[in-house]
């Protein structure tokens, strides 16, 4: 028989993300994020590869990042709309979570099993994070996707990808509410 946790289930029938330029300082101490850290890295991890790490982000970090993403986007050509909102995901943010995607060598582990995982990693800690009581958002970015920003920058080795930037923060507004997935339309029920 079941042994039922309705407040967990509840939590994560209402958690909402926090939109990132709501949030603000003061943000989690490392005391604080270890054990938000510790909650992330419990994912499905087959062959318990650990194909993931994390790189904490902290003000001075963001800050030079920030610093490196107009060069960036002049190489790329990107239009300064898209490099003022990347200069500002990274130079307006107190803490942020890089989570890595590392992929293992395994005969028996596809590579996409292993980038699965780097995306629960990257869910779980929103959600601790959550839990936890701090406004939290998952975000990417053209920065995030681009090899020579995210080696210069992150020290991204071969191989490695950013599954999500995890910003951390103390909410300023409420969250807001969004339409949610109607689930009967998303689900197929099949008997055999």
């Amino acid at each position: 028989m079941p042994d039922p946790n309705p407040q967990a289930l509840d939590f994560l029938s209402t958690r909402r993300s926090r939109p990132a330029k709501t949030l603000t300082a003061p943000a989690p101490s490392r005391a604080q994020l270890r054990p938000l850290l510790t909650a992330a890295l419990r994912v499905p991890d087959h062959g318990k590869l650990e194909p993931w790490r994390l790189i904490v982000l902290e003000k001075a970090a963001l800050e030079r990042l920030a610093a490196l993403i107009p060069a960036r986007a002049e190489a790329l050509g990107i239009d300064p709309s898209k490099r003022d909102k990347a200069v500002a995901q990274y130079r307006d943010a107190d803490l942020v979570v890089a989570v890595i995607s590392a992929p293992k060598p395994s005969d028996k582990v596809p590579q996409i099993e292993q980038v699965h995982s780097a995306a629960c990693v990257c869910l779980s800690l929103l959600n601790a994070a959550l839990a936890a009581g701090w406004g939290a958002n998952w975000l990417t970015g053209w920065a995030s996707h681009d090899a020579v920003f995210c080696r210069e920058g992150l020290g991204l080795s071969e191989g490695e990808t950013v599954a999500g930037l995890i910003h951390i923060g103390t909410e300023t507004v409420p969250a807001p509410e969004r339409p949610r997935p109607d689930v009967e339309a998303l689900t197929e029920w099949r008997e055999a």
